[in-house]
């Protein structure tokens, strides 16, 4: 048996800036954005290192999301306060990021039987026809699980990586329950 691991693949946060922004002079100004408010009120901007992208709204709202750590979600908001500068608007705050959810991925290090899986877990959902992954809400950790035959998994709706690490501590004790 493989030993179990998981690791964070993407942290989504939201923040304020507390500064209304004009979203068209930054997509006028800036290159790697995009903005279509016909279609969508925010403006997307894209960062290279880290590659994360976050979507800023006039309100000064921000929601980042595509990094791995929380040190590359503050190198991200850094990185947007000083593009920010490219249109003369001086953000003076230090904005409070708030994690809304991560995604980890990983393995239990055993092959698993979903139908069984499904049979005898509460809160699963399984359609083997639709999608060859069996959803398993965890709801004492607050995660939903993917959960695929050949053991790897995908953690989401965590907002921390302590929480990850205990939810896959908490899946695999279910898991080992009803083999």
């Amino acid at each position: 048996m493989a030993k179990p691991e998981i690791k964070v693949v993407n942290i989504v946060v939201s923040t304020s800036l507390k500064h209304e922004i004009p979203l068209e002079k930054m997509a006028a100004t800036l290159s790697n954005t995009e903005y279509n408010p016909e279609q969508f009120p925010g403006l997307v901007i894209r960062i290279k290192d880290p590659k994360t992208s976050a979507l800023i709204f006039s309100s000064g709202n921000v929601v980042c999301t595509g990094a791995r750590s929380m040190d590359k979600v503050e190198e991200s908001i850094k990185k947007i306060i000083k593009s920010l500068e490219k249109i003369n608007i001086r953000i003076k705050i230090k904005p409070e990021i708030k994690i809304q959810n991560i995604v980890a991925s990983g393995t239990v290090g055993m092959d698993l039987n979903l139908n069984n899986l499904a049979m005898k877990l509460k809160n699963t959902e399984y359609e083997p026809e639709q999608f060859p992954g069996l959803v398993y809400k965890l709801v004492e950790a607050k995660a939903t699980f993917l959960l695929f035959s050949n053991g790897k998994v995908v953690c989401t709706g965590t907002k921390s990586e302590e929480n990850v690490n205990k939810a896959l501590e908490k899946l695999i004790d279910n898991l080992k329950k009803v083999k």
